[in-house]
């Protein structure tokens, strides 16, 4: 069963920083968080895929309205992802959660993604 923990969340001013973690665990093979992602909810939607990083190719992916301002990286060692977040805006507003699968082929779609995080709040105020 994999266990995906976020922490990080908190409140913040406009223009501020915050760093997101999630850490991984639970399965004995490492496989099952191949790829992981950030979502967060938003108008219209259950939730919208925030970033996402595959570790074979290093790529990274980002939603168009935090490309420039978040940075999702890992540490595979300690299977944990972090999701630095600058420059933040009322509209990054959320309960931000974490999600791992072993392969995704479309990273932006929430029901391509297995697991899931219980989520962390991240509150963004002018």
């Amino acid at each position: 069963q994999v266990q995906l923990v976020e922490s990080g969340g908190d409140s913040v001013q406009v223009g501020g920083s915050l760093n997101l973690s999630c850490a991984a665990s639970g399965s004995s093979s490492s496989k099952y968080y191949n790829y992981m992602g950030w979502f967060r909810p938003a108008p219209g939607k259950e939730r919208e895929g925030v970033a996402a990083i595959h570790p074979c190719s290093g790529g990274t992916y980002y939603l168009d309205s935090v490309e420039g301002r978040f940075t999702v990286s890992r540490d595979s060692a300690k299977n944990t992802m972090y999701l630095q977040m600058n420059s933040l805006k009322p509209e990054d507003t959320g309960i931000y959660y974490c999600t791992a699968d072993e392969s995704v082929m479309r990273w932006r779609r929430r029901d391509e993604w297995r697991f899931w995080g219980q989520g962390t709040q991240v509150t963004v105020s002018s």
